[in-house]
């Protein structure tokens, strides 16, 4: 994975369905597991990633979803944990990856295991009403709260860049979630590449449901639409493993 010595690489990894639905949005059934069918292959590509992820960024929403997750390779794919630490170690990293979680209102449960089990050290990114919310709740010690001053709930993406890279050293920045997150760094092209794993599912629309698409309240095209460069295709029994670059088209 190339990496620049002056910016950080972000990478996103999902996985959608044939007709382009990430999340069925059910209760029960909103993780991305019901879309890739619990196929293990995609959770050993979602491992990979996390192994060599020095920063995973997640949105509360998806951390709502998924109340019991840690953040990290081997809580995905657990079959592969020795090689992902040995993977880890080739690439000098000697600890589990920063998880982040960003939520502007700050509703979030400090008792979930993320913070609680010691596995990982825990940034919230938040505002400043949503940081008094949070301190309201007894505060973890790997947990850090940093507050940032914003007209509305909304954090831009590349403060939230900022406030990691003053947390972290590390360069690879991993978004796993969600679509609307996601959205926030493509608006502000800081997406370099798009890992995407297309699973063999027509899930189906009802008019006005709310199953989510990769990317969630911005619009690209036909104004300003961005097209990437398809870098790598990998077969798993009937899933498509997709890796996209858009480095490129964000420095023309």
């Amino acid at each position: 994975m190339p990496l620049s010595h002056s910016h950080p690489h972000v990478f996103s990894n999902f996985v959608t369905t044939l007709d382009g639905v990430v999340s069925l949005n059910t209760k029960g059934h909103a993780s991305g597991l019901d879309i890739s069918g619990f196929s293990a292959q995609d959770r050993m590509v979602m491992g990979l990633l996390r192994a060599i992820a020095d920063v995973i960024i997640v949105g509360s929403g998806t951390l709502s979803t998924n109340r019991r997750s840690v953040w990290t390779a081997e809580t995905i794919f657990p079959e592969l944990a020795d090689e992902y630490q040995q993977l880890s170690k080739m690439q000098g990293k000697h600890e589990t990856p920063l998880n982040v979680i960003v939520s502007g209102s700050g509703k979030i449960d400090l008792s979930l295991p993320l913070f609680t089990s010691g596995k990982v050290s825990t940034l919230v990114v938040t505002t400043t009403a949503g940081a008094k919310r949070l301190l309201r709740q007894s505060v973890p010690d790997s947990v850090e709260i940093r507050p940032i001053r914003c007209r509305t709930s909304t954090i831009p993406a590349s403060v939230i860049l900022d406030e990691v890279c003053r947390v972290s050293p590390g360069k690879l920045i991993l978004i796993e979630g969600g679509p609307r997150l996601l959205g926030d760094f493509y608006v502000e092209r800081l997406v370099d590449e798009q890992f995407l794993t297309l699973a063999p599912q027509i899930a189906g629309r009802d008019a006005g449901d709310r199953r989510l698409s990769l990317v969630m309240e911005k619009v690209f095209a036909p104004c300003d639409a961005l097209w990437g460069n398809l870098v790598d295709v990998r077969r798993g029994s009937s899933h498509l493993f997709l890796r996209y670059s858009f480095s490129e088209h964000q420095e023309t």
